[in-house]
């Protein structure tokens, strides 16, 4: 079930973001590294798993951790991957209770001496079960105020996976930065109902597409092939999509996992509890988040707008608002 650490082996994860990797001290290169286990629902070429995936192998080449993972994970099975990784004596468990949250939490109450640090729309439980989000919605926010003073048909969409919280914050704030600065425009939204598949986003992108929207905002990967496809412009989310479509995708919002895996590493090295939630280290103003965009596609003063909110967030003035009910 297991596979031992390897170095990128897909080139999407080679642009995963390793945002604030100083957000702690740097570690020490332990004598005896810390051993870790990454449980991946999706494969790890999926933008979210492979910002984990990504900072999990940095920690490994310096020494941090010794890193082993399972993929494509099923929500029937990642119970027993649970426990098999607990049994095997590592002492941290990075990973996702989305599917399973009932489930996950019981095995954590099962391995009192374990440290389960999930991604999760629910909160942190007991001394051994943290939780972590995926709140990169300041960079979509960002995103959306360039795209909306982009678009000619004044409409735009977004493919997400499912409605939880998490993925609905993200499309939220999109629409929330387009709306700002275009209050006219309007945005459709699609669902494809599963975290991994590129296929059916691409085809809910041309629907969008077919539906009058000349920008799409990919929360899954597979969006932008719809936009690549029909020769329109894109954002992606999570990684740094520009280098992979060029002439397609011209701002990304990024999220780096780093910050939260060192808070992590660093609370089961000094013995503290891992009960509480770990989000904030991937915010914006904590360095863990930001927009990363290709200079003169947007009109440039809806770029320097952009970027005055932009420092705003970073140094707290501005907040941007988190919306976590269902885009309609």
């Amino acid at each position: 079930m297991t596979k031992e650490f390897l170095i990128s082996r897909r080139t999407v994860l080679a642009s995963g973001l390793a945002l604030g990797v100083s957000g702690l001290a740097p570690f020490a290169r332990a004598a005896t590294p810390m051993k870790v286990a990454g449980i991946h629902a999706s494969p790890v070429e999926n933008a979210w798993n492979s910002c984990l995936h990504k900072a999990l192998q940095d920690a490994a080449a310096e020494g941090v951790i010794e890193y082993v993972f399972s993929e494509g994970v099923s929500g029937t099975d990642y119970p027993r991957a649970m426990r098999e990784y607990a049994e095997q004596g590592n002492k941290l468990i990075i990973g996702e209770a989305y599917a399973v949250e009932k489930e996950a939490r019981q095995v954590a109450a099962d391995y009192p001496d374990t440290a389960f640090v999930l991604g999760s729309s629910g909160n942190e439980e007991g001394s051994n079960f943290g939780v972590f989000g995926t709140w990169n919605h300041d960079g979509a926010y960002l995103a959306g105020m360039l795209a909306g003073k982009m678009t000619k048909s004044n409409i735009v969409g977004s493919v997400g996976a499912i409605p939880i919280p998490e993925v609905n914050m993200l499309i939220n704030a999109f629409a929330a930065g387009v709306k700002a600065v275009n209050p006219d425009a309007k945005h459709l939204v699609s669902f494809i109902g599963t975290f991994f598949d590129p296929p059916k986003a691409r085809e809910a992108g041309l629907a969008q597409i077919d539906a009058g929207a000349d920008i799409l905002f990919g929360e899954r990967i597979g969006t932008a092939d719809a936009a690549k496809e029909r020769g329109i412009k894109a954002v992606g989310s999570l990684i740094d999509y520009s280098p992979r479509y060029p002439d397609t995708v011209f701002a990304n919002a990024l999220w780096g996992f780093r910050p939260i895996l060192n808070a992590a590493i660093a609370d089961v090295a000094a013995g503290k509890p891992v009960g509480r939630n770990y989000t904030a280290y991937g915010l914006m103003k904590e360095g863990g988040s930001d927009i990363a965009y290709v200079k003169g596609v947007a009109p440039a003063d809806a770029e320097a707008a952009m970027e005055k909110v932009r420092a705003d967030i970073k140094s707290g003035a501005f907040e941007v608002p988190k919306m976590m009910e269902e885009p309609k």
